[in-house]
């Protein structure tokens, strides 16, 4: 294991369009943490893609990719120096991050690292084993917000049967991510804190308060607002007003966007998990019951499963090989 004098990093999580970005960027801007503004995919690309990190092999192949991508300029770290810890003293996907995350750290002369990533919500268990000392925020947004903005950006392909059903698939796999963090949370209470993006964006310095209480660090508001980074400073949104301008209200937008139907759609898909992490529902569940056709039963059963299929294979067998390294090579954050 890597082991270091910094203070516990924190791992920023949750499904896509919850507001990760956003609470990444609020920690920056606070001070404190390495400035590292893009996503590392080494759950999700790297380890899939090159195997088990204890073996050398996989290591050098490893670095003979990732010394090429964004990942590593944005770094601005010494090759050499990552290359000779990476393959003396690396393990594991945790290793290798943290070997990374910590030079970063210590060539900017700050005190900890935070990383964000959407599929690292399916990955907790692996990341709190390989990087011991991890912190995990768990953001979460009302799935209807959520379903709409994964849908208006192509996020999420349905199956081709279902191309006029894509909004409820979007919706099923924000149900899909999110169960499976809460449930590994649930593991780890300790080092695991659930976050609403409501909440942040509504009751800022009361949230801020919270989550600095739990990550040991200060988040003073006026500090943020002053110096902000990335998206506190530009909101990161795929909405419009009608001057053309990014909508500034992210919260509810479903309630306008959305048809009655398309409402009812998706509480009929995802309303228990709305009423338990404290939403609203428009209708009653019996309501909502009755619009669920038969082809919305169906994906209820297998969108989840298909979900789960794509990940097995892609972390437990030779599929993983064919990850797509584009996101290593030119996935950045909005400056």
């Amino acid at each position: 294991m890597c082991t270091s004098n910094l203070k516990p990093p924190v791992f920023v999580m949750g499904s896509a369009r919850s507001g990760t970005n956003f609470l990444y960027d609020t920690l920056l801007s606070a001070g404190g943490f390495a400035v590292y503004r893009t996503e590392p995919v080494v759950f999700d690309v790297l380890l899939p893609k090159f195997g088990d990190f204890s073996k050398r092999r996989n290591r050098s192949r490893l670095l003979s990719v990732w010394f090429e991508s964004y990942q590593y300029g944005l770094s601005g770290l010494d090759g050499s120096l990552i290359e000779e810890k990476v393959l003396e003293d690396c393990h594991s996907a945790g290793d290798f991050l943290s070997i990374v995350m910590n030079e970063i750290a210590l060539r900017q002369g700050v005190e900890r690292w935070a990383v964000w990533g959407p599929d690292n919500l399916l990955y907790i268990p692996l990341i709190a084993c390989t990087v011991p000392d991890a912190l995990f925020l768990h953001i979460i947004r009302d799935g209807r917000d959520v379903a709409l903005s994964m849908n208006k950006k192509g996020f999420i392909r349905p199956f081709p049967w279902d191309k006029q059903r894509s909004l409820l698939a979007s919706a099923l796999h924000w149900k899909w991510k999110v169960e499976r963090g809460r449930q590994a949370g649930r593991e780890i209470p300790q080092r695991y804190l659930e976050i609403h993006f409501e909440d942040l964006v509504c009751k800022t310095r009361e949230m801020l308060a919270d989550v600095g209480r739990f990550i040991g660090h200060d988040l003073d508001y006026d500090k943020i607002q002053k110096q902000p980074i990335g998206t506190v400073r530009r909101p990161n949104s795929t909405f419009k007003g009608a001057d053309g301008k990014l909508a500034s209200d992210p919260v509810g937008r479903w309630k306008t966007h959305l048809s009655q139907m398309e409402i009812a759609q998706l509480e009929s898909l995802i309303g228990p998990l709305l009423t338990e992490l404290g939403y609203a529902l428009e209708f009653p569940s019996a309501e909502s019951a009755e619009e669920m056709g038969i082809r919305v039963k169906l994906m209820k059963s297998l969108y989840p499963a298909f979900f789960e299929l794509k990940e097995w294979l892609k972390m437990k067998t030779p599929f993983g090989r064919f990850v797509n390294v584009n996101r290593l090579q030119f996935d950045a954050m909005p400056k």
